[in-house]
């Protein structure tokens, strides 16, 4: 796995998302109370912002657009997108599929994100 930096580690609030790229890949960086997680930018619904979204319980975000929900450690879908009403019936072309996340390490106050 290539390890690359994504930035400052003071350059990532707590609670908060940023949008970063990095040897072509479109990311989102969490910094969560237990350190930093980094997964696809975009919903797998739809491909939305997730640098949108909103962490919900230091844990989750959620798309903005369609209020999918996945865990921000592993990826897994928690919730599939459930608005506006009648969005369900699209879910039968978009089915569920979890984000691709990547692993994320801090050294000397820099950040780094594992690339496989």
């Amino acid at each position: 796995m290539a390890k690359s930096k994504i930035g400052a580690q003071d350059d990532f609030p707590r609670g908060q998302t940023k949008a970063c790229q990095v040897a072509g890949y479109d990311l989102a960086v969490y910094a969560l109370s237990d350190g930093y997680y980094a997964t696809q930018a975009r919903c797998t619904h739809l491909k939305a912002s997730l640098t949108d979204g909103k962490i919900i319980d230091d844990q989750l975000i959620q798309c903005h657009r369609h209020h999918a929900r996945f865990d921000i450690r592993s990826g897994e879908v928690v919730d599939w997108a459930n608005f506006p009403p009648g969005i369900q019936l699209l879910n039968f072309i978009c089915p569920r599929k979890a984000l691709k996340t990547f692993p994320v390490s801090v050294e000397d106050g820099t950040l780094y994100v594992e690339i496989s």
